[in-house]
């Protein structure tokens, strides 16, 4: 299985409060996103209540800094999901903040 992450605009959505990426899993589409409270809790996302376009600004900024972790808690899941479409949570994440990067795993996988 080969897992790449386009170098593209992650779009925060207000409907279900996640911010949406995309992956391409052998090279097929695929729809990911992380929700705001995981990125509250672990990326430093610095919400200040003012508004819903600057906790939005908060919110893409916090995955921006994150997005090494973020693609890769969303590659080990989208292995083991046999590239089902995520939704990564708060408690996917090691608790509290994210300083380290996730171990990277190749992004080949063997087949089972």
């Amino acid at each position: 299985m080969q897992i790449e992450f386009p170098d593209s605009r992650p779009a925060y959505r207000s409907d279900n409060l996640t911010v949406s990426f995309v992956a391409h899993v052998d090279g097929r589409r695929v729809a990911c996103a992380i929700t705001v409270e995981a990125l509250e809790d672990h990326f430093g996302a610095d919400v200040a209540d003012a508004t819903e376009v600057a906790d939005a600004r908060a919110w893409l900024h916090a995955f921006d800094r994150g997005r090494i972790a973020i693609e890769a808690a969303a590659r080990q899941h989208l292995m083991l999901s046999n590239a089902a479409s995520i939704l990564l949570k708060s408690g996917h994440f090691p608790p509290g903040p994210v300083t380290t990067v996730f171990r990277a795993r190749s992004v080949h996988a063997r087949p089972a």
